[in-house]
């Protein structure tokens, strides 16, 4: 887009080059396992210790420690140097894109603030704390194998097993210093009501500190502008004498098309370019850039329609796992080069799997058109504390992630991991309504899926999860008795209900949300869903005949295969964990995208 800066952590609202300090790079690094560094006052006199390089962990190659041993308590330092022209009239804002666990922030010996959660972005105001000149900046990260805790993928345990990897401990995302003026703008929120041509924005002001202290004496404004390709589309103007604003934008044009309006879809993911100007007295005092893509994504029955038009999702499932640098990414290219590689196969969207990707993976789904399905990383415990967890970093996220178009469907829970008595506890079925209603109570637009795999309870479209190995059994499975597993009246294939008790089908579109993971023979390490296959021409028969089936069946509307790399000992990726196909990219895009006849739809009285 317009306004994009290539390695810039927070490209849907974007200042100009100059107001951002990227901290990544080399910081002194501590173990505390003993627990012993506030005591000694760690944020004041640093030990003497090795470095790290941020934002890789220390327990990849990539940290330049590598060492995969639990480590509950870390401790980060660095020199900040601030230039007296930058902290002039300005406010200091250190992003963290993503620290797990629990984080704590000194500032030249202050505390300046903490956070729990390991996969949302949060801030510390540290204007009142930092100086020009040199500033010391200290972090403790604050882990364990806690299983009330959002862990997704990682492990509780010493070593690897099933499918849970090495944990991810500290920061492992981008950490940058932000400079704002007193007055400026803190956050938007866009909609594009799609039947309308029409872009909702709600926009928060801050006229004087981080918390917006300062009153409003009438004399802001805040202008939105729009265009297409440096053609104008529209430009509004608003008083800002509030600390939210609300704008609604016409975004149809005939100078952009003769329809008026561009949508964003895969087959062509029109963006349009969005700036906003907060001014007081005739001069401006803030500009953000955004973007935003005009499109609709709902259920219509059976159907999910994107712009009215029903979708086939060919997804894939992606865990964002890479061999030295685990869940952080090597750099931006590497997430280029995973969306490239994953659309050349044939897929038209990914189900981002028990992970918030660094967000400018979502930037180049957004300009690429690759759907997107966010998932929350699971917990394994139920509890109050679990609860509270959840739902507290859940709603970060969906905030934090919510302007970009390729997100299409928001997905909090999975096969029951941290709920796992939902099939007939009432409490577990509840959180999963509240968290359901919470997300609705946000985003009203987007589908919901609780809880992906099986034993949904209230739920926008309804997803299984199934590893059969023959096509002709899927066939049967979900052609022949489909209305029997959604009647609850027989388990599918790995012994799981559709349905919570007490919770029916109600016509909702279907999903095969997991199926495939097949592996290639090898030196019987590491493992595949079902038996490795013996070479490349077994492998294309099986996953020809599950995929081919699978589009057979008139009443699903879509498939998520798994998945894009081998992880770690799971070896069932179509790539290996260095990016190299398997087979062939465009034997997978045949199949994927080949029409077939359909049959097997769903007949209720």
């Amino acid at each position: 887009m317009k306004y994009y800066q290539s390695d810039y952590p927070r490209p849907q609202f974007v200042r100009r080059a100059g107001s951002w300090v990227n901290l990544n790079g080399p910081w002194d690094f501590a173990f505390d396992d003993e627990k012993e560094g506030i005591a000694n006052r760690w944020f004041d006199a640093f030990p003497r210790g090795p470095k790290i390089k941020v934002p890789f962990t220390y327990e990849t190659p990539a940290g330049g420690i590598g060492d995969p041993l639990r480590h509950d308590t870390v401790w980060y330092h660095r020199i900040l140097t601030i230039d007296p022209e930058q902290v002039r009239g300005k406010r200091l804002v250190l992003h963290f894109e993503g620290s797990d666990y629990r984080t704590g922030l000194w500032v030249n010996g202050a505390f300046a603030g903490s956070h729990e959660g390991g996969y949302a972005r949060f801030s510390f105001d540290i204007t009142h704390l930092a100086k020009a000149g040199e500033n010391t900046i200290v972090v403790r990260v604050e882990d364990s194998f806690d299983i009330t805790r959002s862990r997704g993928k990682q492990r509780w345990k010493d070593e690897n097993f099933g499918c849970w990897y090495i944990q991810t401990t500290g920061l492992w995302k981008t950490v940058w210093l932000e400079f704002v003026g007193e007055e400026h703008i803190k956050s938007v929120k866009m909609t594009p009501v799609f039947s309308e041509g029409k872009l909702e924005i709600e926009a928060e002001i801050s006229a004087g500190g981080m918390d917006g202290g300062a009153s409003f004496d009438g004399s802001l404004e805040l202008e939105a502008a729009i265009t297409y390709k440096d053609i104008p589309v529209t430009k509004i103007t608003v008083a800002a004498g509030q600390k939210r604003i609300r704008i609604s934008a016409d975004v149809a044009s005939t100078a952009v098309s003769e329809w008026g309006l561009l949508a964003w879809a895969p087959e062509h993911p029109h963006l349009y370019d969005i700036s906003f100007t907060l001014i007081r007295q005739g001069k401006p005092v803030d500009e953000v850039f955004s973007y935003f893509g005009m499109r609709e994504i709902r259920v219509d029955g059976d159907k999910v329609l994107l712009n009215g038009t029903p979708l086939y999702q060919r997804l894939i499932l992606d865990q964002g796992y890479w061999k030295d640098s685990h869940l952080t990414p090597p750099d931006e290219q590497a997430l280029i080069t995973d969306i490239d590689r994953i659309m050349a196969a044939g897929y038209n969207g990914v189900r981002k799997h028990q992970k918030t990707e660094d967000e400018r993976f979502l930037y180049w789904a957004d300009v690429k058109g690759l759907l997107v399905w966010s998932e929350m990383a699971a917990a394994y415990e139920y509890n109050d504390e679990g609860v509270s967890n959840f739902t507290r970093e859940w709603m970060e996220i969906v905030r934090q992630n919510y302007n970009h178009p390729a997100i299409i469907t928001w997905t909090p829970f999975n096969e029951s991991w941290g709920v796992p008595q939902i099939k007939t506890d009432a409490a577990q079925q509840h959180f999963t309504q509240a968290i359901y209603y919470l997300t609705k109570s946000f985003d009203r637009y987007r589908p919901v899926i609780v809880n992906d795999g099986w034993e949904h309870t209230i739920s926008d479209i309804i997803t299984l999860h199934d590893y059969e190995e023959q096509g002709e059994d899927f066939l049967d499975r979900y052609g022949e008795h489909l209305e029997e597993i959604l009647d609850n009246r027989i388990y599918h294939s790995l012994s799981k209900s559709a349905f919570a008790d007490s919770f029916v089908y109600r016509g909702q579109p279907i999903i095969i949300s997991e199926f495939g993971g097949i592996a290639f023979n090898n030196d019987h390490s590491g493992w595949g869903y079902g038996n490795k296959v013996a070479d490349k021409e077994a492998f294309i028969r099986r996953f020809d005949a599950i995929t081919t089936a699978i589009k057979r069946i008139g009443a699903i509307c879509g498939y998520c295969y798994t998945q894009v790399t081998d992880v770690q000992q799971e070896i069932n990726g179509l790539m290996d964990m260095d990016r190299n196909f398997k087979v062939e990219p465009e034997i997978l895009k045949e199949i994927n995208e080949r029409k077939v006849s359909n049959f097997y739809r769903i007949h209720r009285g």
